[in-house]
């Protein structure tokens, strides 16, 4: 019952069909999901026409783990996480900020959590199927071998497939822990089943570590204790924070600080973007004095 034109598809790529629409001065508003680079050359692109532009680009979040009987919890909870969708998720919790005393209870329940989460054909019933495509998939296998030139604690996973699969981008789940911020495997987005964990040694000096990137799409606390939690939630410079594992609103409004994008996804907020704001002056006449 839709009227035709009011939704239209048109198959390409960024530099043939992107360009094209991003740069069409009949085109009012341009909405990307896409990485940051890309985002940047949408942006460029739709300048010359002054045309309205909303973003939902790359992420590095932080998973701040507090120091409580919820610790344990907090830290699967998270391998969990970043392993959904194979570790291709903007909002995925790559850094995982833990005490720094607590470093040793950490790797090991994130070796135990990534042991078993089970890689292969997604049409069975492994939990993590490939990554998209051989581009993808070199550019993850670079990223950890980084990690492990830069001294990183490797964990659990590495380099190459995991045992058994000889063909298809499959990566294998794999932690890093004694990871500092200054790291390339803290700094960039992967996009692939990698988690690494950092140490701190003060809530004050997490959420200055958990602010420490060129991104702010989300962020999540893991706490037995809520009012600390929301207090630490507070402080994080990300357009979405969870708590506890708190998400899944598609009420709530979806979107990003500094380098990850601008504009806001998702319930009201979602429809802003594309109105425009009128001001009718003299509509109706001056009520007499």
């Amino acid at each position: 019952g839709v009227p035709a034109g009011v939704f239209n598809m048109v198959h390409g790529d960024g530099p043939s069909v992107g360009v094209a629409l991003s740069s069409h001065p009949d085109i009012d508003m341009v909405s990307f999901t896409g990485s940051t680079r890309a985002g940047i050359e949408v942006a460029r692109n739709a300048a010359a026409t002054v045309k309205r532009v909303a973003q939902e680009l790359g992420g590095k979040s932080p998973n701040i783990v507090l120091d409580d009987d919820a610790f344990a919890k907090g830290v699967a909870r998270g391998v969990a996480t970043i392993m959904t969708n194979s570790g291709q998720s903007c909002n995925a919790p790559t850094r995982m900020l833990v005490p720094k005393t607590r470093m040793d209870e950490a790797i090991a329940v994130a070796r135990e959590a990534a042991s078993q989460v089970t890689v292969g054909d997604p049409n069975g019933n492994s939990q993590l199927g490939p990554v998209v495509s051989e581009v993808q998939f070199n550019k993850i296998q670079k990223l950890i071998q980084a990690g492990i030139d830069e001294g990183a604690t490797l964990v659990i996973g590495g380099t190459g497939r995991p045992e058994g699969l000889d063909k298809g981008y499959y990566v294998k789940p794999t932690v890093f822990a004694n990871v500092t911020n200054d790291m390339t495997i803290a700094k960039e987005e992967i996009f692939g089943p990698v988690l690494s964990i950092l140490g701190y040694d003060s809530v004050d000096q997490a959420i200055d570590i958990g602010n420490d990137t060129e991104y702010g799409l989300a962020a999540y606390v893991q706490s037995g204790d809520l009012d600390k939690a929301r207090k630490i939630a507070s402080k994080l410079r990300a357009g979405q924070v969870s708590i506890n594992g708190g998400g899944g609103d598609m009420m709530a409004p979806f979107g990003g600080y500094k380098m990850s994008g601008n504009g806001r996804e998702w319930g009201d907020y979602g429809f802003h973007e594309f109105l425009e704001t009128k001001a009718v002056l003299g509509y109706a006449p001056q009520a007499a004095e």
